[in-house]
């Protein structure tokens, strides 16, 4: 296929699985459990970081992890005491323990006493669209076109700052990446995704309003990357940050104002398809 036939391939993919149907068995149906946008907020974090693994068990995860916080995440976080907590020692997925549980209650806590929203943890302070002091000294060309990019900076001022309470516990830093690791940060961008893009299709919330959907970053997991491969959207040979952008910068020929819509297209491909 040459570049026209595989935009159209993919934007016929978009409109078959951007809908509804596409909510029961992805982890997005966590968020869409709830309708105060704090807990949207709150379980569309912890939905996309445990996001690993088979999805049923993903979504399972998540529900024990709801009814742990007895149905009401925001209010349980900003309410309990010190002996509700008991309860959460025992959930565990993956490498996911009680530890990094307890933490992320901690986190939550403190950022939602300060703050109405989860999207100011990602702005940094004063928020400047798109300045980078870093970027425009830098002389590699894809260092440039990394630190061009406002998500690399939101995301790595989002773990510094998730991470900025003085008793963190080092083994959950794993659990939090940033582009500062040459992560593709799937689980973080996935949620921004949501989050951030508005288009009337019921699938993504569109509650965020400062970060906007053409800046955002396709999320790279196993299926993206292959299917991606193969369409020679990706031509770096690693797959790490760069991937990531590589991949956006070329979505964003066939879309410039929402690039990340092409993620329902590559991930169904991969994981629905078998592409």
């Amino acid at each position: 296929m040459d570049i026209t036939d595989i935009k159209a391939f993919l934007d016929s993919k978009v409109i078959q699985y951007n809908t509804p149907g596409f909510i029961p068995n992805d982890p997005i149906s966590i968020p869409h459990l709830f309708k105060k946008k704090q807990d949207i907020e709150i379980m569309g974090l912890w939905a996309a970081v445990l996001a690993w693994g088979q999805r049923v068990t993903i979504i399972n995860k998540c529900h024990e992890l709801i009814n742990l916080m007895d149905g009401a995440p925001y209010d349980f976080i900003t309410n309990h005491q010190e002996t509700d907590l008991k309860k959460l020692l025992k959930f565990k997925h993956r490498t996911f323990n009680d530890v990094d549980t307890l933490y992320f209650i901690s986190f939550f806590k403190y950022h939602y006493s300060n703050h109405k929203s989860l999207e100011e943890a990602f702005l940094p302070t004063p928020f400047v669209m798109g300045s980078d002091s870093e970027g425009s000294s830098k002389s590699n060309i894809n260092a440039n076109v990394s630190a061009a990019e406002p998500i690399e900076k939101y995301l790595n001022h989002f773990r510094s700052y998730f991470f900025s309470l003085p008793d963190y516990p080092h083994r959950t830093k794993k659990h939090i990446s940033s582009p500062s690791q040459k992560s593709t940060c799937k689980r973080l961008n996935m949620f921004l995704r949501w989050m951030v893009r508005k288009d009337g299709c019921g699938v993504d919330f569109g509650i965020w309003n400062h970060i906007k959907p053409s800046e955002l970053i396709c999320p790279c997991d196993l299926h993206v990357d292959r299917v991606a491969r193969k369409l020679n959207l990706i031509t770096r040979k690693q797959t790490d940050w760069q991937t990531a952008v590589e991949l956006t910068q070329q979505l964003r020929e066939f879309d410039a104002v929402d690039p990340v819509k092409y993620d329902f297209a590559l991930f169904a491909l991969g994981i629905e398809e078998k592409f």
